[in-house]
């Protein structure tokens, strides 16, 4: 059971029967983040309470909530949980429908001041951004040039870089861009005992020199190198060859074959391993004309079928839905009569979009 506590300081502690361990002297930790923290620590119930939830309906009331003012307050933060043993969460938009960013943990709120977009390399299609930027921010920037980032989620006017990096995020549009993962370049990341690393694509000779270099580095790309060795057989036998495989973690990414880049196996990792402080991405052109076609079916898993035909005349966008979206919004007293019309009578769809520098070469495809 889990319920918020009185303010009282003796009693400023999670309320989870298997919450962290006993011995956090919660005191003793919130006294230190805020005397090294510059941007915001909050330890009342009242701010613990709202970042108790995400978009899912789980509930679990966090030790405190951290909004760092940079990558070196994020990491300072970071060093003094892992001190104290307290486990830590990283949370951008709060768009998650799984519970990932809410936990019985410190709390690191990225969105508030990590922000930024640090720069976008026109000639070279590449974005380096803060973990807190909001999609949206970013395509609109990138849209300028006629570049765009190609996943996007529906919460794409809210959702921040650094959880969709967390989730391996896909959306309508990574038809044609794939996922997050095949969308990042290198990331700069966050340990938990607050190493702080960049990583990325890792040619053999550079492998070699980072372990041979030894230090905490070198100590984790060499257990990355016994993973890929000792099990990179049966991962190319038997990972899914699926375009959007984006449960667990990325092991095939470590394959010498792959480029051995440590960013895209961390990709999808929920920040279970590491938080990520700054992402390099790749942006794709951005097709400044579009046409939509909604082909109806029988049912969902009939419209299912006739995807891999679909994708042969290369959408750029592609998503399916059935009727009980109709139904839902009809129950919650809405009238969908409107929305509903415009689609084909029949009780499932596919949702099309075709891009190309016309609006009639759009239409054509």
């Amino acid at each position: 059971m889990i319920k918020i506590l009185e303010t009282g300081a003796s009693q400023r502690q999670p309320a989870s029967a298997n919450g962290p361990a006993e011995h956090i002297d919660y005191e003793a930790l919130y006294a230190e983040l805020r005397d090294a923290v510059r941007g915001e620590v909050h330890v009342s119930d009242a701010y613990r309470a709202m970042y108790s939830t995400d978009a899912a309906n789980y509930r679990q009331i966090p030790i405190a909530v951290v909004l760092p003012k940079d990558a070196g307050d994020a990491q300072r933060a970071m060093q003094i949980c892992h001190a104290h043993g307290a486990p830590v969460t990283p949370r951008g938009g709060g768009t998650s429908l799984t519970g990932a960013s809410c936990n019985t943990t410190v709390i690191f709120d990225y969105s508030k001041y990590m922000n930024h977009i640090l720069e976008i390399d026109y000639e070279r299609a590449i974005a380096r951004v803060e973990p807190g930027v909001v999609l949206d921010d970013l395509r609109a920037e990138a849209e300028r040039h006629g570049l765009t980032f190609g996943p996007a989620p529906s919460t794409h006017n809210r959702c921040a870089i650094g959880g969709m990096f967390g989730n391996n995020a896909c959306g309508m549009p990574a038809q044609f861009s794939g996922r997050m993962e095949e969308n990042v370049y290198d990331a700069q990341v966050l340990l938990y005992d607050g190493t702080r690393m960049r990583v990325g694509p890792t040619p053999p000779h550079r492998l070699e020199a980072i372990i041979r270099d030894g230090g905490r580095e070198g100590e984790i790309y060499a257990r990355l190198r016994d993973i890929a060795d000792r099990y990179g057989t049966l991962v190319e036998e038997r990972f899914p060859k699926i375009p959007r495989r984006v449960s667990g973690y990325n092991l095939n990414e470590l394959s010498r074959t792959q480029g051995f880049n440590v960013a895209r196996a961390l990709t999808g990792s929920e920040g279970t391993i590491v938080h990520v402080l700054e992402l390099t991405l790749r942006l794709v052109p951005h097709p400044p004309c579009t046409a939509m076609a909604i082909v109806g079916f029988e049912d969902i898993a009939t419209a299912g079928d006739h995807v891999p035909y679909c994708n042969t005349h290369m959408p750029y966008a592609l998503e399916g839905m059935d009727e009980t979206l109709f139904q839902h919004m009809q129950e919650k007293g809405q009238n969908p009569h409107r929305q509903h019309e415009l689609f084909p009578e029949w009780h499932a769809w596919l949702i099309l979009h075709f891009g190309s520098s016309t609006e009639a070469q759009a239409e054509e495809k």
